[in-house]
């Protein structure tokens, strides 16, 4: 484990208060730090943060509060022209991001996956490779638990392995991961970034500081032909120069044969990338191959992610609320051979709907929409298949099953955030679950 650089001095103001800054707070706090923390609305956490005796202020853009910090760490959610981040930054105070905090608090070796799609996925499946491997593990960052909340609580033997969203790495400067994967790039978030550069460059903040001791993993034909830092590149894929490749139906690993491509358990093409993305890493940092061939053929996925949750008169419910973009939706819907009736709709962040005309009238039945953008999708998917708008997800959930067929699939995949109607794309699964229980 390389040192990690010291963190600024306090007192600390902590900008954003959901899961991430309350775990910044504490832990901060933990350390005997002074700490302040300030939030636009009035989230659940400043509860939590007032009863460990840290001052709160709701309601209100933290420039007050600022006067009083020599350090600011910023929650992902919170974006970098907030009032309190542009000031902080134009004063010279330092700014960190709570993965960036996290980093510098733990002592563990650290693998971190970023990707537009497959993140979740491919965190809890390198988590399982290590316990396979009887290595001990813990699943963190943007996949539910927040990095910093681990720090003085973990066995030091133990290997982080954490989701890195672009909302996360865009604020980190020392950030150099053991091990780093980037599984694919495609258009995402551009609402928060400005251009497909801009997202780029976020998410290849997760190579920039590694050294030469480093792995860093990549698709081959990813068109980058530097991705920064100095780590090793170890690719994957069917095309030349992948060293964790798929060939005629089975995974090679530098020349030696691995296991069946049938052997994963996964559904879909893009689970199959997902797997070689954690095999590459997993057996690059020397896991043994037995176990990284027992974790692929025993992990079978994770919930809201083609997450099948119900067969009823023959109609496979499936629950994909996780897919928030297009692309994911896209892989999800080239997963079935079945007809979908597939739910849409959400808030869409400014992407191009139209890439699913043709794989809708493809694979699709129908489609429901729901949410604020169901008038944008429309419009895109005029013409290409029948669409009904039906405003929320009941309504759409009660719609597809009178119409489904026996054979036919259900499919939540919204290809949109879930903010304009529930508190998390985890709320928005759970209760297409229960909707769709017999």
């Amino acid at each position: 484990m390389r040192p990690r650089p010291p963190l600024p001095g306090g007192p600390y103001l902590v900008v954003g208060l959901a899961r991430s800054g309350v775990a910044a707070a504490l832990a901060l706090r933990e350390r005997g730090c002074d700490v302040t923390g300030v939030d636009r609305g009035d989230p659940p956490g400043a509860r939590e943060l007032r009863a460990a005796g840290i001052a709160v202020h709701t309601g209100t853009d933290g420039l007050a509060a600022l006067a009083h910090a020599r350090a600011v760490v910023k929650s992902p959610g919170v974006p970098r022209e907030a009032p309190a981040i542009a000031a902080a930054r134009g004063r010279g105070i330092p700014v960190l991001g709570e993965l960036e905090l996290g980093w510098r608090l733990l002592t563990n070796e650290t693998i971190a996956v970023t990707g537009t799609n497959g993140k979740t996925t491919t965190v809890e499946l390198i988590g399982h490779i290590h316990r396979e491997a009887g290595l001990a593990v813990a699943v963190a960052g943007n996949v539910g638990t927040a990095l910093s909340s681990l720090a003085g609580r973990l066995d030091p033997r133990a290997v982080v392995v954490a989701e890195a969203s672009s909302f996360q790495l865009e604020d980190t400067s020392a950030f150099a991961p053991e091990a780093a994967i980037l599984l694919n790039l495609a258009p995402d978030h551009l609402d928060r970034h400005a251009t497909m550069a801009d997202y780029t460059a976020a998410k290849l903040r997760v190579f920039a500081e590694q050294g030469n001791d480093d792995i860093a993993v990549a698709p081959v034909g990813l068109g980058i032909e530097d991705l920064g830092g100095c780590a090793r590149r170890v690719c994957f894929g069917t095309g030349p120069g992948a060293e964790l490749a798929d060939r005629a139906g089975q995974l090679w690993w530098a020349d030696e044969p691995l296991m069946p491509v049938a052997a994963i358990r996964m559904r879909g093409a893009h689970n199959r990338l997902n797997a070689m993305a954690a095999a590459a890493a997993t057996l690059a940092r020397g896991i043994a191959p037995d176990a990284v061939r027992t974790g692929l053929a025993t992990f079978t996925g994770v919930e809201h992610r083609l997450e099948e949750v119900a067969r009823r008169d023959g109609v496979l419910f499936v629950n994909d609320s996780k897919a928030t973009n297009v692309d994911s939706t896209l892989v999800a819907l080239a997963s079935f051979e079945a007809p979908v009736r597939l739910i849409l709709g959400g808030r869409g962040k400014g992407q191009d709907f139209t890439r699913l005309r043709a794989p809708v009238a493809a694979h699709a039945a129908a489609c429901y929409l729901i949410g604020e953008d169901a008038p944008i999708i429309a419009a895109a998917l005029e013409g290409a298949v029948a669409v009904h708008d039906c405003g929320d997800l009941e309504r759409a959930v009660a719609a597809a099953t009178a119409a489904a067929r026996p054979g036919e699939v259900v499919l939540l995949s919204p290809a949109c955030a879930s903010y304009d109607q529930y508190a998390s794309f985890e709320e928005r699964g759970a209760h297409f679950k229960r909707l769709s229980s017999p």
